[in-house]
């Protein structure tokens, strides 16, 4: 079996683990970051690129899974990887970064007959290693078919719609992720201020309608106060302000995400930016002068003596 060259752009948190799996499933791979030192692990198992146009002119598919769309911009355009590509070969953004984005990438590849498609992801870190991400794939069918088996090794891929469609399936996610770490946290830290125990309030509401994966995993680690990141708040940030800017270019009012994203912004104010978002606990314990999971938390109001 032949097996594409695949170049893979941005070394980081989640396309570190991506790259392994796709080394592991036999993909000739060659990588490329901006900090070139992450790339230093794969040296014995990849070619790495020394520049953007080199990892460009070795591939038949581009993967790139880059911070923000501003970089993303940067490396598709300014630094030339679409313009050094070959003609037939994919680019895969799998970055979240803004539909108009997405649609701006897809046009510049159409003209030099390169396919191209917005495939961000949900599932974190434990989702890349574990090949287990959530892939949200805008653009063309046939072009989805032509890459499917190597996004597949990455991930459950569903197709979502034409180019952009990936990345609002994205900031849909986000929308609810985001959200819904505020739910936890609000709920645990209101459990916990009356008197209860938040292990055992979490493992109650793992047991009815309330039950998510954020109420599971990020509860815990509300918990466990383990706030290492595994998607930092200030990714967070970035994707609830992308959500708000896509809300007003549908002229929609989005009250929830828009309090969401005020919460994230108090966090990296206080310097947490780099915390895990699940970390928006901490936003909120410092606005409450509280803390979860302090023997001191709970403080009903005594009876009187007098």
């Amino acid at each position: 079996m032949s097996y594409p060259c695949i170049s893979f752009i941005g070394i980081g948190l989640m396309g570190a683990p991506m790259a392994e799996n796709l080394i592991a499933a036999g993909y000739p791979l060659t990588v490329w970051n901006r900090t070139a030192a992450k790339c230093a692990p794969f040296a014995e198992r990849a070619t790495i690129a020394a520049s953007v146009e080199q990892a460009a002119k070795a591939a038949d598919i581009v993967i790139v899974m880059l911070e923000n769309g501003a970089v993303v911009e940067q490396v598709l355009v300014e630094q030339g990887l679409i313009a050094n590509l070959a003609p037939g070969s994919v680019v895969i953004d799998m970055s979240s970064a803004p539909p108009t984005m997405a649609r701006s990438h897809a046009a510049l590849c159409a003209a030099r007959d390169i396919g191209y498609l917005d495939a961000p992801v949900s599932g974190g870190t434990v989702g890349a290693t574990e090949a287990a991400l959530s892939i949200m794939a805008g653009g063309d069918g046939d072009t989805l078919e032509q890459v499917r088996a190597v996004l597949e090794t990455l991930g459950r891929v569903t197709h979502i719609g034409p180019v952009g469609a990936g990345q609002l399936a994205k900031l849909a996610n986000q929308a609810i992720v985001g959200i819904t770490i505020g739910a936890v946290s609000e709920a645990l830290l209101l459990a916990a201020k009356g008197g209860a125990d938040p292990v055992a309030v979490r493992e109650a509401l793992m047991g009815g309608f309330a039950s998510s994966r954020i109420l599971d995993l990020h509860g815990q680690r509300m918990i466990d106060r383990n706030f290492e990141p595994g998607a930092p708040a200030r990714i967070q940030l970035k994707d609830m302000r992308m959500i708000l800017d896509e809300a007003r270019n549908e002229q929609l009012t989005l009250p929830l995400a828009q309090r969401v994203h005020d919460e994230y912004l108090a966090l990296s104010a206080n310097g947490q930016g780099e915390a895990d978002h699940s970390g928006l606990l901490l936003a909120l314990e410092h606005i409450n002068g509280v803390r979860l999971g302090e023997p001191s938390l709970p403080s009903r109001a005594q009876p009187r003596k007098d």
